[in-house]
């Protein structure tokens, strides 16, 4: 009792502020911090929704514009037999292409219709709003069909299937930093697939299951906008069973990433050599299957959609393989856009050593016979096993152009084959392949064929139809024979290829 009533005289007492009893103080004291604690509560919680309307604002506003030429139909029967489908750049210069502006859309507010580009967005606390995105026919995308043009395969199943939907950017699908993050274990060094000037892909895991190859771009000077937009510009509604599909992107403060499906089966530069080399050794027939599958994205790039794709870094690395040895084409970073009116753009000159064009090396000018040039470099690196510059080789044999060009001059062609093959190609598969690789290198980029003939030269042995086979070989031949003539009739002093390439014509057509 003497305590208590020892408290209560205590809290009764006056103090000195103002003549408050000090109870009455105590109540004053505790009411201030609650009133403090609410009124911090309250600037919190406004701050955070003018930061989320400023976010969506600059979101909109600066996320890349899509293509609303790119679309492609199927035209001509479905292929049913084929297979189920299962990241070196350099800092891409300002864009001045006038079909760059031309073919862009502003990123609109809600769903798109077309559901091979509903916008999926992600959200790891909305997944009871689970919804598929179910992927279209290759050759699929934004909005229009580019008459005559070709189509091969079918894409893959979208890995983005179980995501939660909310769609309010009208194009892909918006992964936060956080989804991100979580999908690659908080972008964990072990996560690390390959790095370069851009930046650097990781190996993920969406909460649905699926792996995808995230790429987190460098900001420096501004490089990751642009090569963020232009990646987007050129394959965000591309579909086409031998691209890299572009799943989805992120865009959260300076952070610019790209989402893409994970292809296993490393690169075309690890199994010719890299380590893949070392314990496996790619055989001949995958060899061709990942260069005919290379030839179909092109053509597709090239032929099928509009405004056409000019890769411009078309080698080795680039071409990713899945497990039944399908190529996948990826790495836009320094793609360029030509409009169907263009003969050519005039650029700064990218690529890389070995595998760029000559015309476009010595003159900035670009068009798509300088990725038909690169695809000849990689014939040629697939068939013969060596990199397009070696100087750890004799001084003769640095250059693997030139070096395959004295070879098949001279008729030693079966001594350029990859020696690591434990099975040689057949003669005739060979020369077809040389024969090949010669046209897509010819020092006259008008001489060299397009995609599609390519395409059919390389297709020429499977057709399961004899009287479809010697037609495909009619037509070829006769494109060799014209091409041929045309080389030995120059009277420049490039003709002793031309000697070279009818060569080969003939030997291959026996």
């Amino acid at each position: 009792m003497s305590s208590q009533s020892s408290l209560s005289a205590e809290l009764l007492k006056k103090t000195p502020i103002m003549g408050l009893k000090l109870w009455v103080l105590i109540g004053i004291c505790v009411g201030a911090f609650i009133v403090l604690i609410l009124c911090i509560l309250s600037i919190w919680v406004t701050f955070r929704r003018k930061s989320r309307r400023t976010l969506d604002q600059y979101s909109l506003s600066h996320i890349p514009n899509v293509s609303k030429d790119i679309k492609v139909d199927r035209i001509g029967p479905q292929q049913s037999h084929e297979s189920h489908d299962n990241l070196f750049l350099n800092v891409y210069e300002k864009s001045s292409d006038r079909n760059s502006e031309k073919m862009l859309v502003h990123l609109g507010m809600g769903k798109s219709s077309d559901p091979e580009t509903i916008s999926q967005c992600s959200s790891i606390y909305h997944h009871e709003r689970a919804c598929s995105s179910h992927s279209g026919e290759e050759g699929s995308s934004g909005t229009g069909l580019k008459p005559g043009s070709l189509s091969y395969g079918v894409a893959s199943a979208s890995p983005l299937i179980g995501l939660p939907e909310i769609s309010h950017l009208g194009w892909g699908h918006w992964f936060t930093l956080r989804d991100l993050e979580i999908a690659t274990n908080r972008f964990s060094t072990e996560n690390v697939l390959g790095e370069g000037g851009y930046g650097v892909v990781y190996r993920g895991r969406l909460i649905n299951g699926a792996e995808v190859a995230v790429k987190r771009l460098l900001n420096n000077l501004g490089q990751a906008e642009r090569e963020f937009r232009v990646e987007v510009e050129a394959i965000g509604h591309a579909r086409h069973k031998n691209l890299v599909r572009l799943l989805g992107y992120c865009i959260e403060g300076v952070h610019r990433m790209l989402v893409y499906e994970y292809v296993s089966n490393g690169n075309l530069e690890q199994w010719l050599h890299g380590a893949t080399h070392l314990h496996r050794i790619l055989t001949w027939e995958a060899r061709m299957k990942v260069l005919l599958g290379t030839a179909k994205a092109l053509a597709y790039l090239h032929e099928s959609i509009e405004p056409k794709v000019v890769h411009r870094d078309i080698k080795s690395s680039n071409i990713l393989i899945d497990d039944e040895f399908n190529a996948k084409v990826a790495d836009f970073g320094l793609a360029k856009l030509l409009d169907s009116g263009e003969s050519h753009i005039t650029t700064r000159v990218m690529g890389t050593f070995g595998y760029v064009a000559p015309e476009y090396a010595n003159s900035g000018l670009l068009n798509e016979k300088s990725d038909i040039y690169s695809f000849g470099v990689l014939v040629l690196e697939a068939i013969t096993g060596r990199e397009p510059v070696d100087y750890a080789r004799p001084a003769n044999e640095v250059n693997l152009v030139e070096w395959l060009k004295v070879m098949v001059g001279t008729k030693r062609a079966e001594q350029v084959v990859d020696p690591n093959l434990e099975v040689k190609p057949a003669t005739r598969a060979l020369k077809r392949a040389l024969l090949v690789a010669l046209r897509c290198i010819d020092p006259d980029p008008d001489k060299r064929p397009k995609m599609s003939q390519v395409v059919r030269m390389l297709e020429a042995d499977e057709f399961p139809n004899r009287e479809d086979r010697m037609n495909r070989r009619s037509h070829t031949a006769s494109m060799e024979f014209e091409s041929a003539k045309e080389s030995c009739n120059s009277a420049d002093p490039e003709s002793q290829f031309g000697e070279t390439d009818r060569h080969l014509s003939e030997e291959s057509r026996q």
